[in-house]
């Protein structure tokens, strides 16, 4: 039986020759002219536009403009990064050309729709250090990514006395399905601490791992304390007791190099618009063995092949995961921006944000009553501060900041236990990217201190 969109088996099965998106087709081109064009024809070969920070910076629009009369200081990144236009451009581009329904032996829109899902997978494997394609499960982000381990993995290996090791730390995405999941299947949540720096309590990581959990799941980097947890340390530590491990990449993945091979985890979970591509988008990681072995997370169509009213065949590795039309322009747009910070280059984005780093810390400090919470080493944390100003309502200085076009977040944070271990219930913070100034962090330093 011939899959209805063809893309369930055919050309995805093997990473083979993986080429990142780059530059978009001209917006000129002539589609019929080239009917079996290929996402990874586009930009092949292409040199990197963005040389530097201030080259970076123009290939994002939305900063371009002014809010409150203000140039637009934009410090939420960590909530959702601003897109490139390579990305915009190949959103579009999807749109405008290749919008179809995926199928690898349909019509020539469908085939082309079906090469560019492929390719993507196969862009965004690499990007995180897969070997196959078909590890990756696109999602709509990390939250989704973290619900469909926990309920598919988590549904068919949990059982009652079983253990569930996460940190007092996390974000409510990667807190929340795991409670969900240990209620439903009678396991246990238990919870490692954080020192007073931020820093994970590793004593107490160990002496949880000492009860053996099924499955343990925590952050790369605190989207609250912007600290960088020893990952691939907290791995091994993990596999020695015989645990699965989950690492939520959401903050690392925009900042950081993060491979799969390298930190040796079981599952990861990542959001794409927290690295410049669309919002909704996203990937949950997993080792082939355990995707094969994983319950579908829903069913429907695209999902399985030879489909009889009794039976069915799942779909190889990640496309059991695909039930119903997928997001082809998402995951386009998702590869576009891998292949934009590929080219940029992981390391150039680390130390520039080693310098914004070292400049907010500096210039934070001086602001009279500000209590920062985490560790203050900028060699051990993203560009990411969160803090509280004694006399002032985060929500208050959100609104001030706000009215001089400075945009920041301010709230629970989608982590109040750990604020709660601070001692707050609130706190504003400031995320910035690599198109952040040195300009900027001064603004928002002075705008603080009353001098703007």
């Amino acid at each position: 039986m011939v899959d209805r969109r063809g893309f369930l088996i055919e050309g995805a099965a093997s990473l083979g020759s993986v080429t990142t998106m780059g530059m978009l087709r001209t917006a000129g081109r002539n589609p019929a002219a080239e009917p079996t064009a290929l996402a990874s024809d586009v930009g092949r070969g292409s040199a990197p536009r963005a040389s530097g920070p201030a080259e970076w910076r123009k290939e994002f629009p939305t900063l371009d403009q002014r809010v409150n009369g203000l140039p637009l200081v934009y410090l939420d990144t960590a909530a959702t990064a601003m897109r490139p236009r390579e990305v915009i451009e190949a959103v579009a581009d999807f749109y405008r050309y290749d919008n179809a329904n995926p199928g690898g032996t349909l019509h020539t829109l469908a085939r082309r729709a079906n090469d560019r899902f492929t390719e993507a997978r196969r862009t965004v494997a690499q990007f995180i250090g897969a070997t196959d394609p078909l590890e990756v499960v696109f999602t709509r982000g990390t939250t989704e990514a973290v619900n469909l381990a926990a309920a598919s993995w988590g549904g068919a290996n949990l059982k009652p006395g079983d253990t569930v090791l996460i940190g007092k730390g996390e974000h409510s995405s990667n807190m929340l399905p795991w409670q969900a999941i240990a209620r439903r299947m009678g396991a246990t949540v238990m919870y490692f601490d954080v020192l007073g720096d931020g820093h994970v309590d590793l004593e107490d990581y160990e002496r949880h791992l000492g009860v053996r959990p099924k499955i343990v799941a925590f952050s790369h980097v605190s989207n609250v304390l912007g600290i960088i947890n020893p990952a691939k340390e907290m791995v091994e530590r993990a596999h020695r007791t015989g645990a699965i491990v989950l690492v939520d990449a959401a903050q690392s993945m925009p900042h950081i190099t993060v491979s799969v091979r390298e930190l040796g985890c079981d599952f990861l979970a990542f959001s794409g618009h927290k690295i410049c591509g669309p919002m909704g988008s996203g990937a949950l990681w997993a080792r082939r063995e355990l995707l094969d072995a994983m319950p579908p997370y829903q069913s429907g169509s695209n999902m399985a092949h030879d489909v009889d009213l009794a039976s069915y065949h799942p779909s190889d590795g990640a496309l059991k995961f695909g039930a119903g039309t997928p997001s082809v322009a998402d995951a386009v747009g998702l590869a576009a921006a891998a292949g934009f910070l590929a080219r940029v280059g992981r390391e150039a984005v680390r130390e520039h944000e080693r310098q914004i780093t070292t400049r907010m810390l500096a210039r934070l400090a001086r602001v009279r009553g500000l209590t920062l919470l985490g560790g203050a080493d900028a060699n051990t944390r993203i560009a990411l501060f969160s803090f509280t100003i004694a006399g002032r309502e985060p929500a208050d200085v959100l609104a001030a900041l706000d009215a001089r076009g400075i945009a920041v977040r301010a709230g629970d944070l989608a982590s109040l236990p750990l604020l709660k271990q601070f001692g707050v219930t609130s706190a504003v913070r400031a995320s910035c990217y690599l198109y952040t100034t040195l300009a900027e962090v001064d603004a928002f330093a002075d705008a603080l201190e009353g001098r703007a």
